[in-house]
């Protein structure tokens, strides 16, 4: 079975709540069978903090996250491991566990001090997404629908320092949910390869969480990689629309605009989710959220999608695992 990585998903919000309220092996009961039925042995489990809790409990909330994921591995020993280099990657691999590597979405958990990356880096975590969709000590996010605000920022001095500092311990800087005022300052002044975890092509959908076609080149510039986001936003521009094979229409853009080896899969997998939703923030949302792919079970489905328009065991490889990989080799230490 081809080794599939996952490039973003919300894992580590549930799995906190769950053993907040005495749930024990969560991983492994509700999200192991799903994983292995996909193939997927490398999960990029995000640390997204809900902006109810900010500012006060941002680091409280990511350290509660990741302590969650030590402890559902000291529980499930045998059947999940979490990895800081590609040595972990491969042993994982090798023993028939899942792998997870832990990523910021959105620098809140380090407010305005410098020195917490390295705490958190030394906690595991190994990608630096630099926004959500909202502003930050670091940046400005690029909203889901238009919304009032004042006049949007590039990087703050703070968010120039942090993509140094991060790029300097070894951490991977991911521009998905920032604007496009703080992505060409990325560009200027990161040094290493640059990932979109969860973006997709705005040509074809045009929502500001996805990337124009100058973005989409100046991330395959670095060397970089862009994760294939399945959420339905971000796939078409209607619900009927919304299926495998629009999200393939991505990966066809960017691959005919930079080549292949620049795509990979960030699916930002929601639905388990969805239970966290108010009913009265859903009804704000100008169309209800699902997955086109429905759930990491139904991988395969992408694979034989993707082979149906015509991609070749080659290519599959690096956009399952290898072009990502790839990326990790470069910039890890």
């Amino acid at each position: 079975m081809k080794h599939v990585i996952d490039g973003h998903f919300d894992l580590l919000l549930d799995v906190a709540v769950q053993r907040e309220h005495g749930k024990r092996r969560v991983i492994e009961t509700e999200y192991l069978p799903d994983f292995l039925t996909g193939g997927v042995q490398t999960v990029v489990a995000a640390i997204f903090i809900d902006s109810q809790f900010l500012p006060e409990m941002g680091m409280r909330k990511a350290l509660q996250q990741i302590s969650a994921l030590h402890a559902e591995v000291s529980e499930s020993p045998d059947k999940i491991m979490i990895c800081k280099n590609i040595d972990d990657i491969q042993t994982a691999r090798e023993t028939g566990k899942v792998g997870f590597i832990l990523s910021l979405e959105g620098a809140e958990p380090i407010s305005n001090d410098l020195s917490l990356i390295r705490v958190f880096y030394e906690l595991g975590v190994r990608f630096m997404g630099l926004v959500w969709s909202r502003r930050n000590f670091v940046g400005d996010g690029s909203h889901f629908t238009p919304t009032r605000e004042g006049r949007k920022g590039g990087l703050t001095d703070f968010g120039v320092q942090v993509v140094e500092e991060s790029e300097a311990l070894g951490m991977i800087i991911d521009v998905s949910h920032l604007n496009d005022e703080g992505f060409w300052d990325v560009m200027a002044f990161a040094k290493k390869p640059i990932i979109a975890s969860h973006s997709n092509c705005r040509s074809i959908v045009g929502s500001m969480r996805n990337l124009t076609d100058e973005q989409i080149k100046a991330i395959a510039s670095t060397n970089g990689v862009i994760g294939m986001n399945g959420v339905n936003f971000f796939v078409a521009d209607t619900d009927e629309e919304s299926d495998l094979d629009h999200l393939i229409d991505h990966v066809d853009h960017i691959v005919r605009l930079v080549g292949v080896e620049h795509v990979g899969l960030g699916l930002d997998i929601i639905e388990p989710f969805k239970k966290y939703d108010s009913p009265d923030s859903l009804a704000t949302l100008p169309r209800q959220d699902f997955d086109v792919v429905k759930g990491h079970s139904k991988i395969p489905e992408l694979i034989r999608a993707l082979t149906r328009r015509g991609y070749k065991d080659a290519d599959m490889e690096g956009i399952l695992s290898k072009n990502f990989m790839r990326v990790y080799k470069e910039v890890w230490k």
